[in-house]
């Protein structure tokens, strides 16, 4: 028997599709299991939490624990999502009420959770966190639970799927209690957080004693072996979401996740933590993926498809665009010649395709060539275009602060923006950061950046002086400033952004009855 644990705090928005495909293989293989997504529960359990009303000071508290479960039943309901003030109140408001619940130096939010004495870069403080889990603000839910988990049946194994520093002191938190309470348990730890730390090249296992076993990548083949299963390649199962609470989560129905790959097919950006890893590109036959979403879709009924690879494969959109499934789906596309096209893309929104997200990264092309990105400024705008024509909103990523880029480079990207301002929906801003693991380029001098041993990026010395305060600077008054690009940024949901932002494109769409 094995347990598998989804940690709080990611976006409660849709279930998590890592253990969701674990769950599956081992399903093949008769492998008795149950999955926990501590990460919804948890969170529904502090917002539902009785709060004593003499703690409550003020009308923008007491109003959030009023409505607490009507905004929970709101967010589930399309209706909400054509009105984006009322959208941002109720995120607000639920955000209210679990900063209220949060213990003292601890702040619980829907996508995050943080504590003022300890850091998830710090391995210390990892330790600290398994070492004192009542401290933990979701430790009476997660005592409570694997409580009864334990009682019906004790598993030999418990796998813990930590994908994102907001989940790493919950982690700890959940293995320090199995640890102190069931010893004889060993625990497996992975997912894409564990990956980055392992592919450090300076890493030393801090954990001994604690985790009994780490694995690097997708997981399905290496958590056989360790059950001292036969792990020979084989087809990928489809994920398995049946045992999931699939109405529980914080969107209007049923988001599907669908990782078509692993990896990046194109795997050559100079600032991409996946090329620094040097993680495979590993994809699943374009016809598997297309019947998986055919079946997952008939057993699971989404209002939503979420294709989770780093960059759609142009196979794979090819594939897509000739379904005409009619499901809305959405995923992340690198620019290309595909959808400079502008009757694939019209094939695109046809086949089900609300948005696209593209990392375009700057409007500077001799920036775009330092990166090695492979797409020139002059096809981002025909895409942006085209994708605007057909009816497909796109979330464009814009990187600022690398190490070719200046100042001068930053306000090309600025004007890049402004004049496709009527084709870009919502808006990513980001400052560089290099990965730790990756090779800087010649001349360039590296510093420490974050406090902490498992710090996944490293500081560096800009070789033209657009340092980072520069660039927050620019940010800050000048670029977000200007009115066509603020008005880009006010379409994006607060906390939930990309994840929630193709329903109010859908509902837009039927607001407006446009037909494509």
């Amino acid at each position: 028997m094995i347990l598998l644990i989804y940690p709080p705090v990611a976006k409660p928005c849709e279930p998590p599709a890592g253990i969701s495909r674990l769950s599956a293989m081992l399903g093949r293989h008769k492998v008795e299991h149950r999955l926990l997504d501590a990460n919804i529960d948890g969170l529904l359990h502090l917002l539902q939490m009785p709060f004593p009303a003499e703690k409550v000071k003020d009308a923008w508290t007491r109003r959030a624990f009023r409505n607490i479960e009507q905004n929970i039943s709101s967010i589930r309901e399309p209706g909400l999502y054509r009105h984006p003030d009322r959208y941002k109140k109720t995120v607000s408001d639920i955000g209210r009420v679990l900063s209220k619940v949060s213990l003292p130096g601890s702040a619980v939010g829907l996508a995050n959770y943080g504590h003022k004495g300890l850091s998830p870069l710090k391995s210390k403080d990892l330790l600290n966190a398994a070492g004192q889990p009542e401290l933990n603000p979701f430790y009476p839910y997660f005592r409570m639970r694997l409580r009864e988990l334990f009682s019906e049946k004790e598993p030999s194994f418990v796998g813990i799927s930590l994908n994102y520093l907001s989940q790493a002191l919950c982690a700890f938190a959940i293995i320090g209690f199995i640890k102190r309470e069931f010893p004889g348990v060993r625990i497996i730890l992975g997912g894409g957080l564990v990956t980055s730390w392992l592919k450090n090249p300076s890493w030393k296992n801090p954990f001994s004693g604690l985790v009994d076993h780490f694995v690097a990548g997708p997981g399905e083949y290496q958590l056989l072996s360790l059950l001292g299963l036969a792990a020979a390649e084989e087809k990928l199962p489809m994920p398995d979401y049946i045992s999931l609470p699939g109405d529980k989560y914080l969107s209007p129905g049923f988001v599907l996740p669908y990782s078509a790959s692993t990896g990046c097919y194109w795997n050559r950006c100079g600032f991409c933590p996946e090329r620094a890893e040097e993680n495979p590109y590993v994809p699943i036959p374009v016809q598997q993926v297309i019947s998986d979403l055919k079946d997952l879709t008939e057993k699971t009924a989404p209002v939503l498809i979420h294709l989770l690879d780093n960059a759609i494969s142009p196979a794979l959109l090819k594939a897509l665009a000739a379904d005409n499934a009619g499901i809305p789906w959405y995923g992340f596309s690198r620019i290309s010649p595909l959808l400079a096209d502008p009757d694939f893309c019209i094939a695109l929104r046809r086949s089900g395709c609300v948005m696209l997200k593209l990392g375009i990264e700057s409007g500077d092309q001799e920036v775009l060539n330092s990166l090695e990105k492979g797409i020139n400024v002059e096809t981002a705008s025909v895409v942006l275009k085209n994708l605007k024509n057909a009816g497909i909103a796109t979330y464009v990523y814009l990187i600022f602060g690398t190490p070719a880029e200046t100042e001068t480079s930053a306000r090309k990207t600025l004007e890049f923006t402004v004049q496709h301002s009527d084709s870009i929906g919502f808006l990513n801003l980001a400052i560089f950061n290099m990965p730790v693991c990756g090779k800087a380029s010649p001349g360039i001098e590296t510093r420490e950046f974050y406090e902490g041993d498992l710090s996944l990026y490293t500081d560096f010395i800009h070789p033209k002086g657009w340092d980072r305060r520069h660039v927050r600077l620019f940010l800050e008054n000048e670029f977000t400033r200007h009115p066509a690009v603020s008005n880009i940024l006010k379409n994006d949901p607060p906390v939930f952004t990309s994840n929630h932002a193709p329903f109010f494109v859908m509902e837009h769409s039927k607001r407006d009855s446009t037909e494509f």
